[in-house]
């Protein structure tokens, strides 16, 4: 039986530590809720071709990382095994979400060049012949002094591939948007979960800094985290898109859409089943939920080969690479008509107009990339308002940072919780209202105390 990868390792930080992560134990995230266990050995993993960094010329067969190093994973992908001996373009012909988004129309108009993309995952294997070029050097935040594996779980090097593998020739997966370049940021550990949410904010954090337009998290966990909601504001005040996944029921503890999805501003994303309208029974969904995505079927990328997955962590990345088309073909929009772009021109699907299982609809790059759409100035999802955080400091990692004089992250003062909150514009103030009920009461008592003082002063006259 699969183990839940939402609870706390035995071996992780110190309790207080813990507890400022919120409840976000999480899960690499929706790696993947495959209620199937692992294949076994005889289902090998289609190999990738053996070849140089920078090209593909055929040769011997790379050996595929074997079941036992899957085993890692909760509800882990399975190998992806055709039958027969794989032709060099199956995994291509495998590609149907491309299909579905029609990526063909859309790269006539942009292929993501120009953009970096930022994956906060487990890692990215700039090796693998699909990614082979496309992606930049990165941080190491749970091995700073780096492993001989950049990816050691495979869910990041996935999500990579989706966004940016290459098409360059008729092999292999290739990325919605194959142009862009992808910054990997490694957060999630060895078993694909982190403890401490300060982690990813810190990644976060990091990408800004060092040129991401975009960000990607497909992970997430169930609390909230004042931290990660101040570099997720940092990143929105920087111009970044943000996009993460909705999470899946089967590694999730209630049916709530995951931290960092539902904090305002970011795009969250649901998955669809293949080919159809419906959504993925193992979606978690609901009132933050802002657009959908193929996530069944899905064939990605790994170190050593290739597999098949499903869930919420790969549908976001299709909607982070959309994102990445439409920045490269308007490189001056800002991020907050990017989204809103990407919302007006989603495929409508369930009810009409926004919904709770939908979001907008069906990501659509081709209306993304086509459509006339007004600028509007601002990221329509951003409430706007701060975390409480008065300022950052230098970049973690950076040498004013390793000098110190400020936290780990940066930050100079935390999120504080009050017992008032703020009142939008043009609206009515409920303590308003109480201070001239009570006024009121007070006028009310005041004229039936005079009242009855005249009455007795009539009464002595008598």
């Amino acid at each position: 039986m699969a183990e839940d990868v939402t609870r706390v390792r035995h071996s992780g930080p110190p309790a207080a530590r813990r507890i400022s992560g919120g409840a976000l134990l999480a899960v690499a995230a929706t790696v993947a809720a495959v209620a199937a266990p692992v294949a076994p050995a005889a289902a090998a993993a289609l190999p990738v071709p053996a070849e140089p960094a920078a090209a593909r010329p055929a040769a011997g067969p790379l050996p595929v990382a074997g079941p036992q190093a899957a085993r890692r994973l909760t509800a882990a992908p399975v190998a992806y095994a055709p039958p027969g001996q794989g032709r060099p373009d199956q995994i291509r012909d495998e590609q149907w979400q491309l299909d579905e988004l029609r990526a063909s129309t859309a790269w006539r108009s942009s292929t993501g060049r120009g953009v970096t993309v930022a994956v906060i995952d487990s890692g990215v294997d700039a090796t693998h012949p699909d990614l082979a070029g496309q992606v930049l050097p990165g941080l190491d935040l749970v091995t700073p002094q780096g492993t001989a594996a950049p990816d050691p779980v495979g869910h990041g090097t996935t999500v990579a591939g989706l966004i940016a593998g290459r098409n360059d020739d008729s092999r292999g997966v290739v990325g919605l948007a194959p142009d862009a370049r992808i910054l990997p940021v490694r957060v999630l550990d060895a078993e694909n979960r982190y403890d401490d949410a300060m982690i990813v904010a810190k990644g976060v954090r990091w990408a800004v800094d060092n040129g991401a337009r975009v960000i990607n998290l497909s992970l997430g966990g169930s609390g909230d985290s004042p931290a990660l909601a101040a570099a997720l504001d940092y990143a929105f005040a920087r111009d970044v898109v943000v996009v993460a996944c909705t999470g899946n029921l089967a590694t999730s503890t209630d049916t709530k859409v995951w931290y960092p999805a539902r904090e305002p501003g970011v795009i969250a994303v649901a998955g669809l089943e293949r080919s159809s309208e419906n959504l993925w029974s193992g979606s978690i969904t609901g009132r933050a939920t802002v657009l959908t995505a193929p996530a069944t079927g899905l064939v990605g990328a790994r170190p050593g080969g290739y597999w098949r997955v499903q869930g919420t962590s790969f549908a976001a990345p299709l909607v982070a690479a959309t994102a990445a088309l439409v920045r490269a073909r308007y490189p001056q929009m800002s991020a907050g008509d990017v989204v809103n772009r990407l919302l007006t021109t989603a495929r409508d699907i369930g009810p009409t107009g926004r919904d709770d299982r939908f979001g907008y609809g069906l990501v659509d790059p081709v209306a993304a990339l086509d459509a006339e759409v007004a600028p509007v100035g601002r990221n329509p999802l951003d409430d706007q308002s701060s975390p409480g955080v008065v300022g950052f400091g230098p970049a973690p990692g950076s040498a004013q940072d390793a000098a110190g004089g400020t936290d780990a992250l940066g930050f100079t003062a935390p999120r504080q919780q009050t017992r008032w909150t703020a009142q939008p514009a043009g609206t009515q103030d409920d303590s308003t209202r109480e201070r001239l009920w009570t006024g009121a009461a007070l006028f009310v008592a005041l004229l039936t105390g005079a009242a009855l003082m005249v009455r007795r002063f009539r009464q002595w006259g008598r």
